[in-house]
């Protein structure tokens, strides 16, 4: 039986927001989104499945597979995101690859895909990240031979002698589908987060996205709810009092690069790829915001040949600064909400991260060092999906370590 499970939404997944920036992004509706999520994982933890909540593995895998059964015309395909570009680019045959994605490691990938992946029984459209082609490798870690595959940042390790390493010993490719999508056409398609339950056969490692602690090792216990509680409490305060600020910076944070909550959202990911240490205090963190933000406008003025191509960064500083000056306190609980939530979000990731059935690893010049997984994907019927990664950990080495595709 091959089938997919999982709970749909109405937005493609093309793009996976953190949990703590929906803040930003849909102001006080994103806060209650934020805490909805993390109050129905802590239950989970503790025992309690009767939430509304699907949690899924985020593996890092890549790049993005998309294939399946186009609607439109019943023919099978294969492709990235960019099939669902405004000119999508959907490959039917290997000179449809070529065509669209030239000779790069990324088209090789394709062509590997489409060859096994046309050969399941696939009745709609999945999406998912691909592990491995020919790619894999056999090393000695600690001692032990294992099966190895780097996708994108994360090294996975599976005992050479195991049943699951034997399976991926024997496969020409593994892949992780996490998302169904239905619909008449390509446009107007609507996601579904889950997991495949099947099997690939021999060709194809088809990796689980279920998250399941089948031991009970992840247990909240008494003191582990009242600490998370407590830090519950403190982000809603803090949100209470920045609903009026993350309101309005809502409105234009997805839409104006120039805007202050779209440079807030750019900020936290900046501290995160440049520092090497863990969030200060809020109070450094907001000044540490407002110097990257008029540095970053200076920059942009500067690099402007012409007056009136200077004007609106300009206009825009200008504006920024007097509403930064303006709501010093409101962006205060702003940022303290923002680290309140990633820490919170932070205290579920390492108890879940205690179940593990493949080592993860880091390559570093001395070999490989033990990493967490890459996170998970929380899914709600009303809130719509966000992805729980601890930042100061992935995120960093994601973006300093140079990618295999």
């Amino acid at each position: 039986m091959f089938s997919f499970k999982g709970f749909f939404t109405q937005d493609k997944n093309t793009h996976l927001e953190h949990l703590e920036d929906d803040i930003i992004n849909n102001g006080a509706k994103g806060g209650e989104n934020a805490i909805n999520f993390l109050k129905t994982t802590r239950d989970m933890l503790a025992g309690n499945t009767g939430g509304a909540v699907n949690m899924t593995v985020k593996w890092d895998g890549a790049p993005a597979i998309i294939c399946g059964i186009n609607p439109e015309n019943n023919k099978f395909f294969i492709g990235t995101k960019s099939v669902f570009n405004a000119t999508p680019k959907i490959n039917y045959t290997v000179a449809d690859i070529k065509r669209n994605h030239g000779s790069g490691g990324a088209a090789k990938k394709l062509e590997y895909s489409l060859r096994y992946l046309k050969s399941l029984p696939i009745k709609g459209i999945l999406q998912g990240d691909l592990l491995f082609t020919d790619d894999k490798e056999t090393k000695n870690i600690d001692g032990e031979s294992m099966i190895t595959f780097t996708p994108n940042t994360i090294t996975y390790a599976v005992p050479q002698d195991s049943d699951i390493g034997r399976k991926i010993a024997r496969a020409k490719m593994g892949i992780v589908f996490h998302t169904a999508y239905t619909g008449k056409d390509m446009k107007s398609l609507s996601a579904g987060f889950g997991t495949v339950k099947g099997s690939g056969g021999s060709n194809i490692f088809l990796a689980s996205a279920q998250y399941t602690d089948k031991s009970g090792s992840v247990m909240f216990n008494k003191r582990d709810l009242n600490a998370f509680d407590a830090q519950i409490r403190m982000a809603q305060g803090s949100l209470q009092k920045a609903k009026p600020i993350l309101d309005e910076m809502s409105k234009t944070a997805m839409s104006d690069t120039l805007s202050i909550g779209y440079k807030l959202k750019t900020f936290f990911n900046y501290f995160i790829k440049t520092t090497q240490g863990d969030m200060g205090g809020v109070k450094d963190m907001q000044k540490r915001f407002e110097t990257y933000y008029e540095n970053l406008m200076d920059k942009e003025i500067e690099s402007r040949k012409t007056e009136k191509g200077k004007a609106p960064y300009i206009k825009a500083k200008k504006e920024g600064l007097i509403f930064l000056n303006r709501n010093r306190t409101a962006l205060y609980f702003a940022i303290a909400s923002h680290i309140t939530l990633a820490n919170a979000k932070n205290t579920l990731l390492r108890k879940m991260n205690q179940i593990q059935s493949i080592g993860h690893f880091l390559r570093t010049p001395n070999g490989y060092k033990v990493t967490a997984p890459e996170g998970y994907v929380a899914v709600d019927r009303v809130a719509g999906a966000v992805k729980l990664v601890d930042r100061l950990e992935f995120s960093r080495q994601n973006f300093t370590m140079p990618k295999g595709w």
